[in-house]
Protein backbone atom coordinates (compact mmCIF):
# COMPACT_ATOMS: atom_id res chain seq x y z
CA UNK A 1 0.00 0.00 0.00
CA UNK A 2 1.43 3.30 -1.12
CA UNK A 3 1.29 6.34 1.15
CA UNK A 4 3.74 9.19 0.59
CA UNK A 5 6.82 8.89 -1.57
CA UNK A 6 6.30 5.11 -1.49
CA UNK A 7 7.06 5.26 2.20
CA UNK A 8 4.34 2.75 2.99
CA UNK A 9 5.46 0.31 0.31
CA UNK A 10 8.39 -1.89 1.16
CA UNK A 11 10.34 -1.23 -2.00
CA UNK A 12 13.46 -2.80 -3.46
CA UNK A 13 15.33 -1.76 -6.53
CA UNK A 14 16.81 -4.15 -9.06
CA UNK A 15 18.31 -7.05 -7.10
CA UNK A 16 21.86 -6.45 -8.29
CA UNK A 17 21.77 -2.75 -7.47
CA UNK A 18 20.54 -3.20 -3.92
CA UNK A 19 22.29 -6.42 -2.94
CA UNK A 20 23.10 -6.32 0.76
CA UNK A 21 21.15 -3.14 1.49
CA UNK A 22 18.34 -2.93 4.04
CA UNK A 23 14.80 -2.44 2.74
CA UNK A 24 12.69 0.57 3.57
CA UNK A 25 10.85 -0.02 6.84
CA UNK A 26 7.25 -0.73 5.85
CA UNK A 27 5.82 0.90 8.93
CA UNK A 28 7.86 4.09 8.90
CA UNK A 29 5.93 7.32 8.41
CA UNK A 30 6.65 9.06 5.15
CA UNK A 31 8.62 12.28 5.41
CA UNK A 32 6.55 15.41 5.48
CA UNK A 33 6.62 17.29 2.18
CA UNK A 34 8.33 20.61 1.91
CA UNK A 35 6.17 23.70 2.44
CA UNK A 36 4.24 24.79 -0.62
CA UNK A 37 6.30 27.12 -2.74
CA UNK A 38 4.93 30.19 -4.44
CA UNK A 39 3.19 29.52 -7.73
CA UNK A 40 5.56 29.33 -10.70
CA UNK A 41 4.97 31.87 -13.42
CA UNK A 42 3.69 29.14 -15.75
CA UNK A 43 0.82 28.26 -13.40
CA UNK A 44 -2.64 29.74 -13.42
CA UNK A 45 -3.10 33.12 -11.76
CA UNK A 46 -6.12 31.64 -9.95
CA UNK A 47 -3.84 29.77 -7.56
CA UNK A 48 -3.27 31.40 -4.17
CA UNK A 49 -1.21 30.38 -1.18
CA UNK A 50 -3.40 28.94 1.53
CA UNK A 51 -5.82 27.26 -0.87
CA UNK A 52 -7.21 24.03 0.58
CA UNK A 53 -9.45 21.36 -0.94
CA UNK A 54 -12.79 20.24 0.50
CA UNK A 55 -15.42 17.59 -0.17
CA UNK A 56 -18.88 19.12 0.04
CA UNK A 57 -21.53 16.42 0.43
CA UNK A 58 -25.12 17.00 -0.63
CA UNK A 59 -28.03 14.96 -1.99
CA UNK A 60 -27.33 13.23 -5.33
CA UNK A 61 -28.96 14.95 -8.28
CA UNK A 62 -29.01 18.65 -9.03
CA UNK A 63 -26.41 20.34 -6.79
CA UNK A 64 -26.66 23.77 -8.42
CA UNK A 65 -27.91 25.47 -5.24
CA UNK A 66 -25.07 24.08 -3.15
CA UNK A 67 -22.53 24.95 -5.83
CA UNK A 68 -23.82 28.52 -5.75
CA UNK A 69 -23.40 28.49 -1.97
CA UNK A 70 -19.78 27.38 -2.39
CA UNK A 71 -18.97 30.38 -4.57
CA UNK A 72 -20.99 32.74 -2.35
CA UNK A 73 -18.98 31.76 0.70
CA UNK A 74 -15.42 32.23 -0.52
CA UNK A 75 -14.94 29.02 -2.48
CA UNK A 76 -14.68 27.77 -6.05
CA UNK A 77 -16.05 24.57 -7.54
CA UNK A 78 -13.09 22.59 -8.84
CA UNK A 79 -15.03 19.43 -9.77
CA UNK A 80 -18.60 18.24 -9.42
CA UNK A 81 -20.09 14.73 -9.23
CA UNK A 82 -23.85 15.24 -9.20
CA UNK A 83 -24.56 11.52 -9.54
CA UNK A 84 -23.28 10.97 -5.99
CA UNK A 85 -23.75 14.45 -4.52
CA UNK A 86 -20.05 15.21 -4.07
CA UNK A 87 -18.49 18.58 -4.91
CA UNK A 88 -14.73 19.21 -4.83
CA UNK A 89 -14.32 22.80 -3.64
CA UNK A 90 -11.26 24.99 -3.15
CA UNK A 91 -11.01 27.91 -0.75
CA UNK A 92 -8.34 29.94 0.98
CA UNK A 93 -10.77 31.05 3.69
CA UNK A 94 -10.10 29.51 7.10
CA UNK A 95 -13.83 29.71 7.91
CA UNK A 96 -15.04 28.12 4.66
CA UNK A 97 -15.92 24.67 6.05
CA UNK A 98 -17.62 25.95 9.20
CA UNK A 99 -19.67 28.48 7.24
CA UNK A 100 -20.76 26.05 4.56
CA UNK A 101 -21.85 23.44 7.11
CA UNK A 102 -24.63 25.83 8.06
CA UNK A 103 -26.00 26.12 4.53
CA UNK A 104 -29.31 24.43 3.67
CA UNK A 105 -28.77 21.32 1.55
CA UNK A 106 -25.18 20.79 2.69
CA UNK A 107 -24.89 17.47 4.53
CA UNK A 108 -21.16 17.42 5.29
CA UNK A 109 -18.03 19.42 4.52
CA UNK A 110 -14.50 18.20 5.06
CA UNK A 111 -11.00 19.40 4.28
CA UNK A 112 -9.18 16.69 2.38
CA UNK A 113 -5.65 17.79 3.27
CA UNK A 114 -3.67 19.71 5.88
CA UNK A 115 -1.44 21.27 3.23
CA UNK A 116 -2.13 23.68 0.40
CA UNK A 117 -3.45 22.55 -2.94
CA UNK A 118 -0.42 22.62 -5.27
CA UNK A 119 -0.34 25.26 -7.97
CA UNK A 120 0.07 22.40 -10.46
CA UNK A 121 -3.62 21.57 -9.91
CA UNK A 122 -4.64 24.54 -12.08
CA UNK A 123 -2.34 23.77 -14.99
CA UNK A 124 -0.99 20.24 -14.52
CA UNK A 125 2.28 19.33 -16.14
CA UNK A 126 2.24 16.11 -18.13
CA UNK A 127 4.39 13.33 -16.64
CA UNK A 128 7.58 12.40 -18.43
CA UNK A 129 7.47 9.82 -21.21
CA UNK A 130 10.66 7.91 -20.42
CA UNK A 131 13.02 6.52 -23.04
CA UNK A 132 12.58 2.78 -23.27
CA UNK A 133 15.16 0.11 -22.65
CA UNK A 134 14.72 -3.17 -24.50
CA UNK A 135 15.10 -6.61 -23.01
CA UNK A 136 16.00 -9.74 -24.89
CA UNK A 137 13.73 -12.74 -25.19
CA UNK A 138 12.94 -14.87 -22.19
CA UNK A 139 10.26 -14.56 -19.49
CA UNK A 140 10.75 -17.33 -16.91
CA UNK A 141 7.71 -18.11 -14.78
CA UNK A 142 8.27 -16.40 -11.44
CA UNK A 143 7.81 -17.99 -8.06
CA UNK A 144 4.83 -15.78 -7.17
CA UNK A 145 2.98 -16.95 -10.29
CA UNK A 146 3.73 -20.58 -9.51
CA UNK A 147 2.61 -20.01 -5.91
CA UNK A 148 -0.90 -19.00 -7.02
CA UNK A 149 -0.89 -21.46 -9.98
CA UNK A 150 -1.23 -18.70 -12.54
CA UNK A 151 1.17 -20.57 -14.82
CA UNK A 152 -1.25 -23.51 -14.86
CA UNK A 153 -4.28 -21.26 -15.30
CA UNK A 154 -2.77 -19.84 -18.51
CA UNK A 155 -3.20 -23.24 -20.13
CA UNK A 156 -6.95 -22.72 -19.64
CA UNK A 157 -7.17 -18.97 -20.31
CA UNK A 158 -4.93 -15.93 -20.24
CA UNK A 159 -7.98 -13.71 -19.87
CA UNK A 160 -10.28 -11.91 -22.27
CA UNK A 161 -9.44 -8.66 -24.03
CA UNK A 162 -13.00 -7.56 -23.28
CA UNK A 163 -12.21 -7.38 -19.55
CA UNK A 164 -10.87 -3.99 -18.41
CA UNK A 165 -8.80 -3.62 -15.24
CA UNK A 166 -8.17 -0.15 -13.87
CA UNK A 167 -4.82 0.57 -12.21
CA UNK A 168 -5.56 3.40 -9.75
CA UNK A 169 -2.06 4.35 -8.71
CA UNK A 170 0.92 6.58 -9.49
CA UNK A 171 0.32 6.06 -13.20
CA UNK A 172 1.49 3.51 -15.74
CA UNK A 173 4.23 3.59 -18.37
CA UNK A 174 2.09 2.65 -21.37
CA UNK A 175 5.16 2.47 -23.65
CA UNK A 176 6.78 -0.38 -21.70
CA UNK A 177 7.35 -3.39 -23.97
CA UNK A 178 5.53 -5.70 -21.56
CA UNK A 179 2.53 -3.38 -20.99
CA UNK A 180 1.98 -1.70 -24.36
CA UNK A 181 0.29 -4.78 -25.93
CA UNK A 182 -2.43 -4.73 -23.26
CA UNK A 183 -2.69 -1.01 -22.56
CA UNK A 184 -6.01 0.75 -23.15
CA UNK A 185 -5.27 4.44 -23.65
CA UNK A 186 -8.86 5.32 -24.57
CA UNK A 187 -10.01 4.65 -21.00
CA UNK A 188 -6.96 6.09 -19.23
CA UNK A 189 -6.69 9.49 -17.53
CA UNK A 190 -5.26 11.39 -14.60
CA UNK A 191 -7.48 12.04 -11.59
CA UNK A 192 -4.78 13.89 -9.67
CA UNK A 193 -6.34 16.85 -7.81
CA UNK A 194 -9.85 15.44 -8.19
CA UNK A 195 -11.01 15.88 -11.77
CA UNK A 196 -10.26 13.90 -14.89
CA UNK A 197 -7.44 15.04 -17.16
CA UNK A 198 -7.85 13.16 -20.44
CA UNK A 199 -4.85 14.59 -22.27
CA UNK A 200 -2.69 11.92 -23.88
CA UNK A 201 -0.03 10.82 -21.41
CA UNK A 202 -1.65 12.36 -18.32
CA UNK A 203 -1.97 8.78 -17.07
CA UNK A 204 1.80 8.15 -17.08
CA UNK A 205 3.77 7.25 -13.98
CA UNK A 206 5.02 9.98 -11.66
CA UNK A 207 6.92 7.29 -9.72
CA UNK A 208 7.45 3.58 -10.32
CA UNK A 209 4.77 1.96 -8.19
CA UNK A 210 1.85 1.93 -10.62
CA UNK A 211 3.89 0.48 -13.47
CA UNK A 212 5.07 -2.31 -11.14
CA UNK A 213 1.50 -3.07 -10.08
CA UNK A 214 0.29 -3.07 -13.71
CA UNK A 215 2.87 -5.69 -14.67
CA UNK A 216 1.69 -8.07 -11.97
CA UNK A 217 -1.90 -7.75 -13.18
CA UNK A 218 -1.39 -8.06 -16.91
CA UNK A 219 2.15 -7.94 -18.33
CA UNK A 220 1.92 -9.50 -21.77
CA UNK A 221 2.83 -13.12 -22.45
CA UNK A 222 5.12 -12.04 -25.25
CA UNK A 223 8.42 -13.79 -24.58
CA UNK A 224 9.89 -10.73 -22.84
CA UNK A 225 10.50 -9.91 -19.20
CA UNK A 226 7.59 -11.06 -17.03
CA UNK A 227 4.05 -12.39 -17.34
CA UNK A 228 1.09 -10.96 -15.43
CA UNK A 229 -1.60 -13.01 -13.72
CA UNK A 230 -4.06 -12.20 -16.52
CA UNK A 231 -1.88 -11.48 -19.57
CA UNK A 232 -4.81 -11.39 -21.99
CA UNK A 233 -6.93 -8.67 -20.35
CA UNK A 234 -6.75 -4.93 -20.93
CA UNK A 235 -5.37 -2.45 -18.40
CA UNK A 236 -6.11 1.23 -18.07
CA UNK A 237 -4.23 3.73 -15.95
CA UNK A 238 -6.08 6.19 -13.74
CA UNK A 239 -3.35 8.21 -12.08
CA UNK A 240 -4.57 9.38 -8.70
CA UNK A 241 -1.16 10.21 -7.19
CA UNK A 242 -0.03 13.81 -7.32
CA UNK A 243 3.46 14.54 -8.66
CA UNK A 244 6.20 15.35 -6.20
CA UNK A 245 4.41 14.10 -3.09
CA UNK A 246 2.93 10.90 -4.59
CA UNK A 247 -0.05 11.42 -2.27
CA UNK A 248 -3.54 10.06 -2.93
CA UNK A 249 -6.06 12.56 -1.57
CA UNK A 250 -9.76 11.81 -1.20
CA UNK A 251 -10.89 13.88 -4.17
CA UNK A 252 -8.46 11.95 -6.39
CA UNK A 253 -9.90 8.63 -5.20
CA UNK A 254 -13.46 9.87 -5.74
CA UNK A 255 -12.55 10.87 -9.29
CA UNK A 256 -10.86 7.50 -9.88
CA UNK A 257 -13.85 5.45 -8.77
CA UNK A 258 -16.27 7.59 -10.78
CA UNK A 259 -14.05 7.14 -13.84
CA UNK A 260 -13.94 3.36 -13.25
CA UNK A 261 -17.73 3.15 -13.13
CA UNK A 262 -18.24 5.31 -16.20
CA UNK A 263 -15.64 3.47 -18.30
CA UNK A 264 -16.63 -0.14 -17.72
CA UNK A 265 -13.77 -1.34 -15.55
CA UNK A 266 -14.62 -4.82 -14.34
CA UNK A 267 -11.94 -4.65 -11.64
CA UNK A 268 -9.81 -1.90 -10.14
CA UNK A 269 -6.63 -2.34 -8.14
CA UNK A 270 -6.04 0.08 -5.28
CA UNK A 271 -2.60 -0.31 -3.69
CA UNK A 272 -2.73 2.80 -1.51
CA UNK A 273 -4.63 4.42 1.31
CA UNK A 274 -6.40 7.74 0.99
CA UNK A 275 -4.04 10.42 2.28
CA UNK A 276 -3.40 12.26 4.51
CA UNK A 277 -5.08 10.09 7.18
CA UNK A 278 -4.04 6.48 7.57
CA UNK A 279 -7.37 6.08 9.36
CA UNK A 280 -10.37 8.36 8.90
CA UNK A 281 -12.51 8.72 12.03
CA UNK A 282 -16.24 9.52 11.79
CA UNK A 283 -16.17 11.71 14.92
CA UNK A 284 -13.98 14.20 13.04
CA UNK A 285 -16.01 16.39 10.68
CA UNK A 286 -13.31 16.52 8.00
CA UNK A 287 -12.64 12.80 8.06
CA UNK A 288 -16.34 11.93 8.18
CA UNK A 289 -16.81 13.79 4.89
CA UNK A 290 -13.87 11.92 3.38
CA UNK A 291 -15.39 8.57 4.40
CA UNK A 292 -18.77 9.51 2.96
CA UNK A 293 -17.44 10.92 -0.30
CA UNK A 294 -15.14 8.00 -1.10
CA UNK A 295 -17.81 5.49 0.00
CA UNK A 296 -20.36 7.03 -2.37
CA UNK A 297 -17.88 6.89 -5.25
CA UNK A 298 -17.06 3.25 -4.53
CA UNK A 299 -20.74 2.38 -4.42
CA UNK A 300 -21.23 4.19 -7.74
CA UNK A 301 -18.44 2.16 -9.37
CA UNK A 302 -19.79 -1.09 -7.95
CA UNK A 303 -23.27 -0.19 -9.15
CA UNK A 304 -21.82 0.14 -12.65
CA UNK A 305 -20.30 -3.36 -12.40
CA UNK A 306 -16.81 -2.66 -11.02
CA UNK A 307 -15.18 -4.63 -8.19
CA UNK A 308 -12.56 -2.80 -6.12
CA UNK A 309 -9.55 -4.79 -4.84
CA UNK A 310 -7.31 -3.05 -2.30
CA UNK A 311 -4.16 -3.56 -0.27
CA UNK A 312 -4.53 -4.10 3.49
CA UNK A 313 -1.52 -1.92 4.39
CA UNK A 314 2.05 -2.37 5.56
CA UNK A 315 2.19 -1.30 9.20
CA UNK A 316 1.78 -4.79 10.74
CA UNK A 317 -1.39 -3.56 12.47
CA UNK A 318 -4.47 -5.48 13.60
CA UNK A 319 -7.21 -3.69 11.69
CA UNK A 320 -9.80 -5.44 13.86
CA UNK A 321 -8.36 -3.91 17.03
CA UNK A 322 -7.27 -0.36 16.31
CA UNK A 323 -5.83 1.72 19.14
CA UNK A 324 -3.30 4.24 17.81
CA UNK A 325 -2.41 6.08 14.63
CA UNK A 326 1.12 7.48 14.53
CA UNK A 327 1.41 8.18 10.78
CA UNK A 328 -1.17 10.92 10.16
CA UNK A 329 -1.44 13.45 8.71
CA UNK A 330 1.27 12.54 6.25
CA UNK A 331 1.06 15.74 4.21
CA UNK A 332 2.29 17.87 7.11
CA UNK A 333 3.43 16.73 10.57
CA UNK A 334 2.20 13.34 11.82
CA UNK A 335 0.92 13.17 15.39
CA UNK A 336 0.08 10.28 17.68
CA UNK A 337 -3.66 9.93 18.27
CA UNK A 338 -5.95 7.39 19.91
CA UNK A 339 -8.38 5.72 17.51
CA UNK A 340 -11.05 3.00 17.57
CA UNK A 341 -12.38 0.44 15.13
CA UNK A 342 -14.83 3.06 13.88
CA UNK A 343 -11.85 4.71 12.18
CA UNK A 344 -11.36 3.31 8.69
CA UNK A 345 -8.41 2.72 6.40
CA UNK A 346 -9.96 3.69 3.08
CA UNK A 347 -10.63 2.47 0.51
CA UNK A 348 -9.63 -0.99 1.78
CA UNK A 349 -12.10 -1.04 4.72
CA UNK A 350 -15.09 0.29 2.81
CA UNK A 351 -18.01 -2.12 2.32
CA UNK A 352 -17.70 -4.12 -0.88
CA UNK A 353 -13.95 -3.66 -1.29
CA UNK A 354 -11.84 -6.85 -1.31
CA UNK A 355 -9.07 -6.42 1.30
CA UNK A 356 -5.81 -8.25 0.52
CA UNK A 357 -3.06 -9.16 2.98
CA UNK A 358 0.42 -10.20 1.92
CA UNK A 359 2.19 -13.56 2.26
CA UNK A 360 5.77 -14.56 1.78
CA UNK A 361 6.05 -18.16 0.60
CA UNK A 362 4.01 -19.77 3.37
CA UNK A 363 3.64 -17.22 6.19
CA UNK A 364 2.14 -13.77 6.64
CA UNK A 365 4.58 -11.17 5.38
CA UNK A 366 6.19 -9.41 8.33
CA UNK A 367 4.87 -5.98 7.36
CA UNK A 368 1.31 -6.93 6.37
CA UNK A 369 -1.69 -5.56 8.22
CA UNK A 370 -4.18 -8.19 9.33
CA UNK A 371 -7.52 -8.49 11.10
CA UNK A 372 -10.33 -11.02 11.50
CA UNK A 373 -13.33 -10.10 9.33
CA UNK A 374 -11.29 -7.30 7.75
CA UNK A 375 -8.85 -9.23 5.55
CA UNK A 376 -10.73 -11.08 2.81
CA UNK A 377 -7.95 -12.94 1.01
CA UNK A 378 -4.16 -13.18 0.78
CA UNK A 379 -1.60 -13.34 -2.02
CA UNK A 380 2.19 -13.19 -2.50
CA UNK A 381 3.54 -9.77 -1.62
CA UNK A 382 7.22 -10.58 -1.31
CA UNK A 383 9.34 -10.35 1.78
CA UNK A 384 13.13 -10.62 1.59
CA UNK A 385 13.35 -10.87 -2.20
CA UNK A 386 10.25 -9.01 -3.33
CA UNK A 387 7.96 -9.41 -6.33
CA UNK A 388 9.63 -8.90 -9.72
CA UNK A 389 7.66 -6.82 -12.23
CA UNK A 390 7.76 -3.97 -14.71
CA UNK A 391 9.27 -0.53 -14.04
CA UNK A 392 9.09 2.64 -16.18
CA UNK A 393 11.40 2.94 -19.14
CA UNK A 394 11.18 -0.72 -20.18
CA UNK A 395 12.88 -1.79 -16.98
CA UNK A 396 12.17 -4.43 -14.32
CA UNK A 397 12.71 -4.66 -10.59
CA UNK A 398 11.43 -5.97 -7.27
CA UNK A 399 9.17 -4.45 -4.64
CA UNK A 400 7.45 -5.93 -1.61
CA UNK A 401 4.25 -4.95 0.16
CA UNK A 402 0.54 -5.50 0.26
CA UNK A 403 0.75 -3.23 -2.81
CA UNK A 404 2.23 -6.22 -4.60
CA UNK A 405 -0.24 -8.75 -3.14
CA UNK A 406 -3.35 -6.84 -4.21
CA UNK A 407 -2.66 -6.97 -8.00
CA UNK A 408 -2.32 -10.75 -7.82
CA UNK A 409 -5.92 -10.87 -6.58
CA UNK A 410 -7.04 -8.24 -9.09
CA UNK A 411 -5.53 -10.42 -11.82
CA UNK A 412 -7.35 -13.51 -10.57
CA UNK A 413 -10.58 -11.49 -10.45
CA UNK A 414 -9.95 -10.53 -14.09
CA UNK A 415 -9.55 -14.21 -15.01
CA UNK A 416 -12.81 -14.96 -13.21
CA UNK A 417 -14.55 -12.19 -15.13
CA UNK A 418 -13.07 -13.56 -18.37
CA UNK A 419 -14.50 -17.02 -17.79
CA UNK A 420 -17.82 -15.77 -16.36
CA UNK A 421 -19.17 -13.07 -18.70
CA UNK A 422 -21.78 -10.90 -17.02
CA UNK A 423 -20.59 -11.70 -13.50
CA UNK A 424 -21.51 -9.07 -10.91
CA UNK A 425 -19.11 -7.58 -8.34
CA UNK A 426 -20.93 -9.46 -5.56
CA UNK A 427 -20.53 -12.73 -7.45
CA UNK A 428 -16.88 -11.97 -8.08
CA UNK A 429 -16.33 -11.44 -4.35
CA UNK A 430 -17.99 -14.78 -3.62
CA UNK A 431 -15.93 -16.62 -6.20
CA UNK A 432 -12.70 -15.06 -4.95
CA UNK A 433 -13.56 -16.44 -1.52
CA UNK A 434 -14.52 -19.94 -2.65
CA UNK A 435 -11.49 -20.48 -4.91
CA UNK A 436 -8.99 -19.47 -2.22
CA UNK A 437 -6.95 -22.20 -0.55
CA UNK A 438 -7.28 -22.27 3.23
CA UNK A 439 -4.20 -21.22 5.18
CA UNK A 440 -4.20 -22.05 8.88
CA UNK A 441 -3.08 -19.64 11.57
CA UNK A 442 0.52 -20.15 12.65
CA UNK A 443 1.49 -20.39 16.30
CA UNK A 444 0.88 -16.68 16.73
CA UNK A 445 -1.65 -15.34 19.20
CA UNK A 446 -2.37 -12.35 16.95
CA UNK A 447 -4.00 -14.63 14.36
CA UNK A 448 -7.67 -15.06 15.26
CA UNK A 449 -10.21 -17.30 13.58
CA UNK A 450 -10.27 -20.70 11.95
CA UNK A 451 -8.36 -22.43 9.19
CA UNK A 452 -11.24 -21.62 6.85
CA UNK A 453 -11.17 -17.91 7.69
CA UNK A 454 -8.78 -15.99 9.90
CA UNK A 455 -7.27 -12.59 10.47
CA UNK A 456 -3.95 -13.23 8.76
CA UNK A 457 -5.15 -14.80 5.51
CA UNK A 458 -8.91 -14.22 5.31
CA UNK A 459 -10.51 -16.91 3.17
CA UNK A 460 -7.05 -18.13 2.15
CA UNK A 461 -4.51 -17.73 -0.63
CA UNK A 462 -5.84 -16.86 -4.07
CA UNK A 463 -5.63 -19.70 -6.62
CA UNK A 464 -5.78 -18.74 -10.28
CA UNK A 465 -6.20 -22.32 -11.52
CA UNK A 466 -9.21 -22.99 -9.30
CA UNK A 467 -10.58 -19.59 -10.28
CA UNK A 468 -10.81 -20.49 -13.96
CA UNK A 469 -12.71 -23.64 -13.00
CA UNK A 470 -10.66 -26.23 -14.79
CA UNK A 471 -7.42 -28.09 -14.88
CA UNK A 472 -4.83 -27.51 -17.58
CA UNK A 473 -4.77 -29.88 -20.53
CA UNK A 474 -2.75 -32.97 -19.66
CA UNK A 475 0.83 -33.05 -20.80
CA UNK A 476 3.50 -35.74 -20.73
CA UNK A 477 5.53 -35.44 -17.52
CA UNK A 478 9.06 -36.71 -16.94
CA UNK A 479 11.15 -36.26 -13.79
CA UNK A 480 14.52 -37.16 -12.28
CA UNK A 481 14.46 -37.12 -8.47
CA UNK A 482 18.01 -38.37 -8.04
CA UNK A 483 20.50 -36.19 -6.18
CA UNK A 484 23.45 -34.83 -8.15
CA UNK A 485 26.09 -33.09 -6.03
CA UNK A 486 27.24 -29.61 -7.11
CA UNK A 487 30.80 -28.91 -6.00
CA UNK A 488 32.71 -25.63 -6.09
CA UNK A 489 33.64 -24.57 -9.64
CA UNK A 490 32.21 -27.73 -11.17
CA UNK A 491 29.58 -28.67 -13.73
CA UNK A 492 27.03 -31.41 -13.17
CA UNK A 493 24.27 -32.81 -15.38
CA UNK A 494 21.08 -34.69 -14.52
CA UNK A 495 19.33 -36.54 -17.39
CA UNK A 496 15.65 -37.05 -18.19
CA UNK A 497 14.58 -39.24 -21.09
CA UNK A 498 11.34 -38.29 -22.85
CA UNK A 499 9.46 -40.88 -24.84
CA UNK A 500 6.05 -41.34 -26.38
CA UNK A 501 5.64 -37.64 -27.26
CA UNK A 502 4.54 -36.88 -30.80
CA UNK A 503 6.52 -34.37 -32.84
CA UNK A 504 8.43 -31.44 -31.42
CA UNK A 505 8.51 -30.05 -27.90
CA UNK A 506 6.06 -27.20 -27.24
CA UNK A 507 6.77 -23.49 -27.22
CA UNK A 508 5.73 -23.61 -23.56
CA UNK A 509 7.87 -26.50 -22.32
CA UNK A 510 7.77 -26.40 -18.51
CA UNK A 511 11.10 -27.00 -16.81
CA UNK A 512 10.69 -27.55 -13.07
CA UNK A 513 13.97 -26.95 -11.22
CA UNK A 514 14.69 -27.78 -7.58
CA UNK A 515 18.30 -26.99 -6.73
CA UNK A 516 19.47 -26.88 -3.13
CA UNK A 517 22.48 -24.55 -2.99
CA UNK A 518 23.55 -21.56 -0.90
CA UNK A 519 24.30 -18.33 -2.81
CA UNK A 520 22.54 -19.07 -6.10
CA UNK A 521 24.35 -16.13 -7.67
CA UNK A 522 27.17 -18.63 -8.20
CA UNK A 523 25.05 -20.79 -10.49
CA UNK A 524 24.31 -20.99 -14.19
CA UNK A 525 21.52 -23.42 -15.05
CA UNK A 526 20.87 -24.67 -18.58
CA UNK A 527 18.42 -27.03 -20.21
CA UNK A 528 20.28 -29.10 -22.81
CA UNK A 529 18.12 -30.54 -25.60
CA UNK A 530 18.76 -34.02 -27.06
CA UNK A 531 20.59 -32.44 -30.03
CA UNK A 532 22.84 -30.40 -27.70
CA UNK A 533 21.06 -27.05 -28.02
CA UNK A 534 21.41 -25.08 -24.79
CA UNK A 535 18.60 -23.03 -23.22
CA UNK A 536 19.73 -20.92 -20.26
CA UNK A 537 17.07 -20.59 -17.54
CA UNK A 538 19.15 -19.09 -14.70
CA UNK A 539 22.33 -17.10 -15.13
CA UNK A 540 24.04 -16.15 -11.86
CA UNK A 541 21.16 -13.99 -10.58
CA UNK A 542 19.78 -13.99 -7.05
CA UNK A 543 22.97 -13.06 -5.18
CA UNK A 544 23.15 -14.62 -1.74
CA UNK A 545 19.65 -16.14 -1.95
CA UNK A 546 19.49 -19.85 -1.12
CA UNK A 547 17.99 -22.50 -3.42
CA UNK A 548 16.18 -22.46 -6.76
CA UNK A 549 12.64 -23.83 -6.69
CA UNK A 550 10.98 -22.54 -9.81
CA UNK A 551 9.22 -23.58 -13.01
CA UNK A 552 10.63 -22.04 -16.18
CA UNK A 553 8.92 -21.83 -19.57
CA UNK A 554 11.18 -22.59 -22.53
CA UNK A 555 10.33 -22.22 -26.20
CA UNK A 556 11.68 -25.56 -27.40
CA UNK A 557 9.40 -25.84 -30.41
CA UNK A 558 12.36 -26.42 -32.74
CA UNK A 559 13.45 -29.52 -30.81
CA UNK A 560 12.30 -33.11 -31.31
CA UNK A 561 10.55 -34.00 -28.07
CA UNK A 562 11.73 -37.56 -27.61
CA UNK A 563 15.27 -38.17 -26.42
CA UNK A 564 17.52 -37.46 -23.46
CA UNK A 565 17.34 -33.95 -22.05
CA UNK A 566 19.75 -32.72 -19.41
CA UNK A 567 19.71 -30.12 -16.69
CA UNK A 568 23.20 -28.68 -16.53
CA UNK A 569 24.30 -26.73 -13.46
CA UNK A 570 27.60 -24.88 -13.45
CA UNK A 571 29.05 -23.54 -10.17
CA UNK A 572 31.23 -20.52 -10.86
CA UNK A 573 32.72 -19.67 -7.45
CA UNK A 574 34.11 -21.16 -4.28
CA UNK A 575 32.61 -21.34 -0.83
CA UNK A 576 29.10 -22.65 -1.56
CA UNK A 577 28.00 -26.11 -2.65
CA UNK A 578 24.74 -28.00 -3.05
CA UNK A 579 22.88 -30.48 -5.22
CA UNK A 580 20.31 -30.90 -7.96
CA UNK A 581 17.51 -32.28 -5.79
CA UNK A 582 15.03 -32.90 -8.61
CA UNK A 583 13.94 -31.56 -11.96
CA UNK A 584 11.17 -32.24 -14.45
CA UNK A 585 9.85 -31.63 -17.95
CA UNK A 586 6.16 -31.14 -18.78
CA UNK A 587 5.35 -31.23 -22.48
Amino acid sequence: MLAAALGAALAFGAPAALAGTAPVSPGAPAPAPAPQAAAPASQSSTWAAGTRAYLVITAPGDSSAVRSAVTANGGTVFANYDAIGVIVAHSSSASFAATLRGVSGVQQVGATRTSDVPADAYNPALPANPAQSTTGSGEPVRADMTQIKADQAWAVTTGSATVKVGILDTGVDDQHQDLAPNFNAADSASCAYGKADTRAGAWRDVGTHGTHVAGTVAAAKNGKGVIGVAPGVKISSVRIAEPGSSLFFAENTVCGFMWAGDHGFKVTNNSYYTDPWQFNCPDNADQAAIIEGVKRAQEYAEGKGSLQVAAAGNSNLDLANKTTDTESPNDSTPVTRTITNACLDIPTELPGVVTVSAMGTTAKASYSNYGLNVVDITAPGGDATGIYSTLPGGKYGSMSGTSMASPHVAGVAALLASTNPGITPAQLRDKLATQANDVACPSDSRCKGTTAKNGFFGEGQTDALKAVGSTPPPGKFFENTGDFAIGDNTTVESPVTASGVTGNAPATLKVGVNVVHTYIGDLKVDLVAPDGTVYTVHNRSGGSTDNINQTYTVNASSEVANGTWKLRVNDNAGGDTGKIDAWSLTF
